[in-house]
């Protein structure tokens, strides 16, 4: 069986599990040559069908993640390593990336609560050369997957990562201030429904905060002035249908809100000054 052959058997077999099947054969496949897509579809479709495919789209169809089958994930144009250990870096939250750089493209620290992949802060960073950036996480395994991202693209000697939680006293004892903060803290309420690939394969802790989705908000908003410099902007992401709930808990620490919304209209995030 040809890689075309192959990638398409593989499309009609995920066609109930994912609605990118062709797109995600592809990308497994690819995968497996080591090559990117575009590679892959310019020069290796009349190839043999490598062995291991079967399995990695058997582990697609019981609905793992794309990212997670790879070990890779593209945020902002720049290559990721993820692991079930960290979200999954998703376009939506460039947003994110957008409003700091336009914020404050002259940020000399940068602080990113709650660092996952290390993602956000990351990117930041890869076009703030001059910045020194710090990303706290409460899981040791997440912080590993960031260490190792700001190896791969070259950013170790601008970063350090720690590990900290917000909800617990004196976390953050010592870090000192920052021109720039950034935030994607857990935002899903408690029981909402989820697709069966983030519920299933993506870290809770990551995702639910309480009832409403608030409760981290609740936690931290009030801490984020103590850890900003004069002129400092905060960055936080949230839900669709958050931005009025999440305003009022900034407006009531003190601080100014705007929003920024993603490419698809939809609130995504609040810069705090």
């Amino acid at each position: 069986m040809t890689v075309g052959e192959a990638i398409r058997a593989a499309a009609e077999a995920l066609a109930s599990a994912s609605d990118t099947a062709r797109l995600d054969a592809e990308l497994l496949m690819a995968h497996l040559f080591g090559v990117t897509r575009s590679e892959l579809l310019l020069r290796h479709m009349r190839d043999p069908a490598p062995p291991g495919f079967a399995a990695l789209v058997e582990r697609r169809a019981a609905h793992e993640p794309v990212a997670y089958i790879t070990g890779r994930q593209e945020f902002y144009g720049l290559p990721f390593i993820v692991t079930p250990a960290t979200l999954i870096p998703r376009g939506d939250s460039e947003t994110l990336v957008e409003a700091a750089l336009a914020e404050r493209p002259d940020a000399a620290r940068v602080l990113d609560l709650g660092t996952g992949s290390g993602a956000l802060l990351l990117a930041v960073l890869a076009y703030c050369r001059a910045a020194q950036g710090l990303g706290i996480d409460r899981s040791p395994e997440a912080l590993e997957v960031a260490m190792r991202n700001a190896e791969q693209l070259g950013l170790r000697p601008q970063t350090a990562f720690r590990a900290a939680d917000w909800h617990a006293a004196g976390w953050a004892r010592d870090l000192g201030t920052f021109d720039l903060i950034l935030c994607n803290p857990p935002y899903v309420e408690t029981g909402a429904a989820l697709d069966r690939q983030v519920a299933a394969f993506e870290p809770a802790t990551a995702l639910f905060a309480g009832p409403e989705g608030l409760d981290d908000y609740r936690v931290l908003i009030p801490q984020l002035r103590a850890l900003m410099n004069a002129g400092a902007a905060a960055i936080v992401e949230i839900g669709a249908n958050q931005a009025d709930s999440v305003g009022a808990l900034a407006e009531a620490a003190g601080f100014a809100t705007r929003l920024r919304r993603d490419l698809a209209g939809r609130a995504r995030a609040l810069v705090l000054t």
